[in-house]
């Protein structure tokens, strides 16, 4: 069977793509902007959370690393759903990733102002967060190699932003351990009542959504050398560095607050707790180190984004008139430039015309979604494991992909009883990516989504 063309240039080291991959996930923009929704919720039990959910991260990094293994393609998810399951759920997988990444982008970046604002109060509108977006999308269509020296450099700053908040509460001990299994929500008067363990197990979604990025350095399989033999270390590196990068800060903001009510009764607990052991200064500081974290993750997003629409108009996803040019690399810099800009575009529009209510909505419940078929085609294609030469085999198999299996179930049904919207404009825009399928695509099998061989590559 024919496999595809090298295009891309295949230049990144396994270490510059965990840098672009880290970036993507944004572990300190997490601390800040996520994490805080759990604070609010649990108290300090909200560890106990982002343990379970990092357990829960490691099963489904172990399913990312051994597929990606077996199919290294700039196209991630959908590719493995294609061939293992089938074209049309592969197709739906492609539409879900694609809408949902995208309106990721604009969800990150609307929030720049709100930290650059801490430092300068006229850049705290709107309008900052999509000029970021264009400011990152001329960055991203850039050659690989020079984002992943930018993304890395970006990423050393926001590390050392999330280092600043552990540190401080290192030296400010002033809650015992056991806060960290005691869930507590914030109550009337500033007080604390406690709430239920299910409350806890509510939160895993939110928690994985936190750690959430680290499979995506298959979307730069094409472009990273050894590629077959590194691409699952590369995924599991960058999970073991997101957990320890986004848990350690917490467990030091929840012991060094002088005050657990205070702190899950304050709208912004991170700043009160930058506010009250390290002063204003200090949050301005953090603050400016957390737009750039930001400003990384829209880089390396729109740059994995970019790698997912040029990967699906080379297996003939759309008309010609659209999908040729999608595919086109660019001589000068090796990159799908016009894909990258398209991705880009699409994210301002985004940002401007819909509201951010609806950017949450749409992509609430689609890495669940995900996580669930990749386990599912993880079991499925497990008949090729013995076939498969170097690479990642995960321990326990079938374990791990049946454990995430389970877990996605429960959630998604928690999900459900909370607010049956996610789902649905999830699953809504799988049914459309079926019909697409079945109406443009099935007639001409032929010629699109022939799904060639990957482009192995063992070399260092």
């Amino acid at each position: 069977m024919a496999s595809y063309e090298q295009k891309l240039s295949r230049e990144l080291s396994l270490r510059q793509n965990i840098f672009i991959t880290l970036s993507s996930v944004t572990p300190a923009s997490s601390v800040f902007i996520i994490l805080p929704s759990i604070l609010l919720g649990l108290g300090g039990a909200s560890v106990a959370a982002m343990a379970l959910a990092g357990v829960g991260a490691l099963f489904v990094g172990m399913c990312y690393a051994e597929l990606s293994s077996r199919y290294p393609i700039a196209g991630g998810e959908y590719t493995w759903t294609g061939r293992i399951l089938s074209k049309p759920l592969g197709f739906a997988v492609m539409l879900l990733t694609l809408l949902s990444g995208i309106l990721i982008v604009a969800v990150i970046a609307l929030g720049t102002g709100e930290y650059l604002g801490v430092a300068i109060s006229s850049l705290s509108g709107k309008w900052v967060g999509l000029v970021v977006i264009a400011l990152t999308t001329i960055i991203a269509a850039l050659r690989i190699k020079t984002n992943a020296w930018v993304t890395g450099l970006f990423l050393v700053i926001e590390v050392l932003s999330v280092a600043i908040l552990t540190f401080l509460g290192v030296i400010h001990v002033s809650q015992p351990v056991s806060v960290f299994w005691t869930p507590q929500t914030a109550a009337a008067g500033g007080t604390v009542s406690a709430v239920g363990w299910g409350a806890v197990i509510s939160a895993l979604s939110v928690a994985l959504f936190a750690y959430n990025g680290y499979g995506q350095a298959v979307y730069y399989a094409e472009e990273t050398k050894g590629a077959s033999s590194k691409i699952g270390k590369a995924i599991m590196i960058s999970l073991l560095v997101t957990v320890l990068v986004e848990i350690l800060p917490l467990m030091a903001v929840v012991i060094g607050s002088p005050s657990i009510p205070k702190l899950i009764n304050d709208p912004a607990p991170m700043s009160y707790f930058l506010l009250q052991r390290g002063g204003s200064s200090i949050n301005i500081i953090v603050s400016l180190g957390i737009a750039i974290a930001i400003l990384n993750a829209v880089i390396a997003i729109i740059i994995q984004q970019a790698r997912l629409l040029y990967a699906s108009a080379r297996d003939g996803s759309w008309p010609d008139a659209i999908g040729k040019p999608l595919q086109q690399i660019s001589s000068k810099y090796q990159t799908p430039v016009v894909a990258t800009i398209v991705v880009g575009v699409v994210a301002i529009l985004a940002g401007q015309f819909v509201s951010f209510n609806f950017l949450l909505l749409a992509t609430g419940a689609s890495l669940i979604v995900i996580y669930a078929i990749v386990a599912i085609a993880s079991i499925i294609d497990g008949k090729n494991r013995a076939a498969q030469r170097g690479g990642y085999k995960m321990p326990l198999w079938p374990l791990p992909p049946v454990v995430v299996i389970a877990a996605t179930i429960y959630i998604a049904y928690q999900g459900i009883l909370a607010d049956t919207r996610p789902i649905v404009i999830s699953l809504a825009t799988m049914v459309i990516g079926v019909a697409y399928y079945y109406l443009y695509i099935h007639p001409r099998k032929d010629s699109r989504w022939t799904l060639p061989e990957a482009l192995h590559d063992h070399s260092d």
